[in-house]
């Protein structure tokens, strides 16, 4: 049947010794399809810490890298000068409250004297227009106030988001700015984190594919490394799929959060990872090792009964590892080591079984 095919290997043994090879078994399982690519890690919430009041830095009251929670106090302000126009303003509130309520009173005898004809309407008017502008100077004093008072709270700088304070750029006592370009530091998120990736336009029906699974609450891992080949740093889960192709770069970007408790992600770090595009189900999977290539094509020699055969495969997904082919069976046994010296029929001395290998390099 296979007459023609790899001429070098189709000729019947000689008497000779046994060939001493290793096999491995023919899986059959579900094997994951992974796409890989470059991405970067990004925090999702990173804060420079400006200050919002100018005045002297008083005290700066966390160190450089020491982790924060939201509210936590990081720094105060000289408030002395603020306070004291609090106080100022809240002195004049309470003479605009006393002239008020005279002129309300001087107000309400206008009004009733002007029933007996007493006093003139326009006396009446007139009263009635100082009160109005009384009111209206009130509330103008009270506003001055509710802005005393923010400008006070701003002298209070807390963390508006839980994370790492970064390296400081200014120090306790100098004199800061809200229009300064500098900020005092940077408090950044760390756990959880995202990645983002920008993966070729090519990939649209695949991503669309898994954004139609992220919005059913199905789960799309992601796995990120350090480079090629390591160990993985981190395990996550696919979140977004951006709504356009960046029109420059011809590619889109996609997002997958991470927990990231030990902090082995790093925000703006570049990492290697892998997204699982589908999963192939009842796959036929063979060692790497064991695919061979010939003028022909591809093909695998199996252990038949102790003799050598020979067989032509299609492959359908190859990795480090293993690769999914058709061509051969479930429970076929297919040499791993030792083809270079293996004609079709020999007699195969099995040195080693060879242990099923795992579904897909991660």
């Amino acid at each position: 049947m296979l007459s023609g095919l790899w001429l070098s290997c189709t000729a019947v043994a000689q008497q000779s010794p046994a060939v001493p090879v290793k096999i491995a078994v023919v899986q059959q399982q579900a094997v994951p399809v992974w796409i890989r690519a470059i991405g970067q890690v990004k925090a999702q919430q990173s804060v420079e810490i400006r200050p919002q009041v100018d005045g002297i830095l008083q005290r700066i009251l966390v160190e450089e890298g020491q982790l924060v929670k939201a509210g936590d106090l990081l720094a105060v302000i000289d408030d002395r000068s603020i306070k004291a126009a609090l106080e100022q303003a809240r002195a004049q509130l309470s003479v605009v409250q006393a002239q008020l309520d005279v002129a309300r009173l001087d107000l309400k005898r206008y009004q009733n004297l002007r029933k007996d004809q007493a006093v003139s309407a326009q006396m009446a008017d007139q009263q009635q227009a100082t009160v109005q502008q009384l009111e209206a100077e009130l509330r103008s004093v009270q506003a001055t106030i509710n802005a005393q008072q923010v400008e006070l709270s701003f002298t209070q700088i807390v963390s508006p988001i839980a994370g790492q304070v970064g390296i400081r750029n200014v120090d306790a006592g100098n004199y800061v700015r809200t229009s300064d370009a500098t900020s005092l530091f940077s408090v950044v998120q760390l756990d959880p984190i995202s990645i983002e990736i920008a993966l070729p336009q090519s990939r649209l029906p695949e991503l669309q594919m898994l954004m139609q699974q992220i919005r059913q609450k199905q789960t799309v891992p992601v796995l990120a490394y350090l480079k090629e080949g390591a160990d993985p740093l981190a395990q996550g889960q696919l979140t977004v799929v951006d709504n356009r192709v960046a029109s420059a770069s011809g590619t889109i970007r996609v997002k997958a959060d991470f927990a990231n408790p030990d902090s082995a992600l790093w925000p703006s770090q570049s990492v290697v990872i892998a997204l699982q595009s589908k999963v192939l189900e009842n796959a036929i999977t063979i060692p790497a090792k064991a695919l061979q290539q010939g003028p022909q094509g591809s093909f695998v020699w199996l252990d038949e009964q102790g003799k050598a055969a020979v067989t032509a495969v299609e492959v359908i997904l190859q990795d480090n590892n293993q690769v999914v082919v058709t061509g051969v069976s479930a429970g076929q046994q297919v040499v791993v080591d030792g083809q270079s010296r293996l004609r079709k029929g020999a007699d195969l001395k099995i040195l080693q079984e060879t242990a099923p290998i795992a579904a897909v390099e991660q």
